[in-house]
């Protein structure tokens, strides 16, 4: 029997997939993260499922190259988003970078 976690990370993966799928390329940084980051790294980056993503985190070290690969990737148990464009992930990235503001 799959463990739990194994689980959670499938349905993850299916919801955000099917989120991201129908995204349009002139969907905003702060649309596509209330679509399809929310749901696990919280409405304003503090976590959940996966770790938090705002202010004083280690997403913070990251340079927007480094992000942007995370997006597309997904490390671990996080889906990757190979369907976002590139526009669609500099605004994702950019919108990260202002939830890292103090």
């Amino acid at each position: 029997m799959p463990s739990r976690r194994l689980l959670v990370a499938i349905t993850v993966s299916l919801v955000v997939g099917t989120a991201c799928g129908g995204a349009g390329s002139n969907v905003t940084g702060p649309e596509l993260y209330a679509e399809s980051c929310a749901s696990c790294h919280g409405a304003g980056g503090d976590g959940g499922i996966g770790p938090a993503v705002g202010a004083g985190t280690n997403s913070e070290s990251l340079t927007d190259e480094q992000l942007a690969g995370v997006i597309r990737v997904g490390p671990g148990t996080m889906p990757g988003f190979p369907r976002l464009s590139d526009a669609q992930v500099d605004s994702l990235v950019a919108f990260l970078r202002s939830l890292q503001a103090p």
